[in-house]
């Protein structure tokens, strides 16, 4: 079982993720690519990652806006995973700007 972090541990985390906020028990990011197809290609990027690490963001797509949300839901908040998670997004997100 992986541990909730602390408030004071959430707060670190976010120092290193500075699109994300942090809504309630969750870590939330919403990103505009170029295009839709980008969109897509990024969320299915996401998906696989997610799927091989079997944890997986909530996600809602709006045209070329994807609004992310990260929560370890088996514990009720947010875990070192959904950290890890949000990292792997920004990731997908900074090769698809510089593409």
């Amino acid at each position: 079982m992986t541990e909730l972090l602390t408030d004071t541990q959430v707060s670190e985390a976010l120092q290193h993720l500075p699109e994300w906020q942090q809504d309630g028990p969750k870590l939330t990011r919403t990103i505009e690519f170029a295009s839709f197809p980008q969109a897509i290609q990024a969320v299915n990027r996401i998906a696989e990652i997610a799927e091989s690490e079997n944890h997986h963001p909530d996600m809602d797509i709006r045209w070329r806006k994807v609004t992310f949300w990260c929560i370890t839901h088996s514990e009720g908040g947010i875990t070192q995973n959904d950290v890890s998670l949000a990292q792997e997004i920004d990731s997908v997100a900074d090769a698809f700007a510089n593409a």
